[in-house]
């Protein structure tokens, strides 16, 4: 049976960085089909005769659910790290917002900026914007404040990606003031689940899928030292296997209702992905490699496609994106350069920014890492240094 402990030492909650990679890799195979579009609209593009299109049909086909998974990911870990640190005050409102600052907004303006710049660029060799059509002043004053899709009608501009994380932000302000202000209980996750999830707005969709996360972690932190928690880990794990093989067996179609559908089991794979899982060394390294550039991955495959796209049109030359070593140029080339921009940009703006934003708060460079992680994300039962 696999181990469980909400000790930082020894549950890093790998199973969610592998998850959470595959997250972000089945996006980056559904937004593959781009490489096909004239203006916003595919023209001619037959699905089916993508590369490895058999191998990775689901990702083709459902890879943009992989959004809802990673609404699902920041609930379990924002309710696993924060939720009794923001309820007691040990978390103030000035740290959390520079830690949700420093990890998402600098390679967002980067990435903003880059795509404002060339889709000019395209537009001269094309006579239309590359895929995003919205390219304007109001979306992109909209896109840098990270407001961009906090209404009805989604705008798909400049950096279209980003629509997913401009409603996150707003989830993660509810997720603060009601933690401070109004209840911890997880009566509230399941108030906020049955109220949002039917209702048609991303922010509210956004919103369901993050509480649901966060009803997996209050579970999974209940059970941990209960008498039981074997018998309920082994039932969590076989529900997890049953639906997939159930699926298999029967050759049943992607549910219609794709998103109830992971709205239920997605908390079920979460609690057990969020077991102590004995790996080795390498294969830890490999998991924290890929679950810090999830974020640098999402925010980078549409500037690079962007690129290619221009390339092309000053070569006069059409994509050749049913070519299967451009597929693996482009796949590989997208994740070498989101470890890359990880290491050696995300990870050191981090660094800056919250050692010049939060010096007043007396945390040292040492103690944000040890204690917060460059990732943003507070390791287990750690509380904010004090000094």
């Amino acid at each position: 049976m696999l181990k469980t402990s909400t000790s930082p030492t020894t549950n890093r909650l790998l199973g969610l960085e592998g998850l959470r990679f595959l997250a972000t890799f089945s996006v980056l195979i559904s937004h593959y089909h781009h490489f096909g579009y004239v203006g916003d609209k595919p023209v001619g593009l037959i699905t089916s005769t993508l590369p490895f299109y058999r191998l990775l049909a689901p990702f083709y086909k459902a890879g943009k659910d992989g959004v809802w998974i990673f609404w699902c990911i920041s609930g379990f870990i924002f309710f696993w790290k924060y939720r009794d640190a923001i309820s007691d005050r040990s978390v103030g409102a000035w740290t959390f917002f520079v830690l949700r600052l420093s990890r998402l907004y600098p390679l967002h303006l980067v990435t903003l900026l880059l795509v404002a710049l060339l889709q000019p660029i395209y537009f001269g060799l094309n006579g239309y914007f590359f895929v995003y059509q919205n390219n304007d002043v109001a979306h992109f004053l909209a896109q840098l404040f990270m407001a961009s899709d906090w209404v009805q009608v989604r705008g798909d501009s400049f950096n279209g990606p980003i629509w997913s994380v401009s409603v996150e932000v707003l989830a993660y302000a509810v997720f603060f003031l009601t933690l401070r202000h109004a209840t911890k209980s997880p009566l509230f996750n399941v108030l906020v689940v049955l109220a949002c999830a039917n209702l048609p707005l991303q922010v509210c969709y956004c919103l369901a899928f993050f509480y649901a996360g966060g009803l997996a972690a209050v579970a999974r932190q209940a059970t941990t030292h209960a008498r039981f928690r074997p018998a309920i880990e082994f039932a969590a794990w076989c529900a997890a296997a049953a639906v997939p093989i159930v699926i298999g067996i029967l050759s049943l179609p992607y549910p219609i209702d794709a998103r109830i559908f992971l709205l239920a089991y997605t908390p079920i794979l979460l609690i057990c992905l969020s077991a102590e899982i004995p790996l080795s060394q390498p294969v830890q390294r490999l998991l924290q490699i890929a679950g810090n550039t999830t974020y640098s991955c999402y925010l980078l495959q549409f500037p690079i496609q962007l690129s290619i796209a221009i390339g092309f049109s000053l070569l006069r030359l059409p994509i050749p994106f049913h070519d299967q070593l451009f597929w693996a140029a482009f796949v590989s080339g997208t994740l070498i350069a989101a470890h890359l921009v990880y290491r050696y940009f995300e990870a050191p703006a981090q660094k800056l920014i919250r050692s010049r934003l939060l010096r007043r708060e007396g945390v040292s460079n040492e103690s944000l890492e040890r204690r917060w992680g460059l990732s943003g994300e507070m390791l287990p039962n750690a509380r904010r240094a004090r000094t």
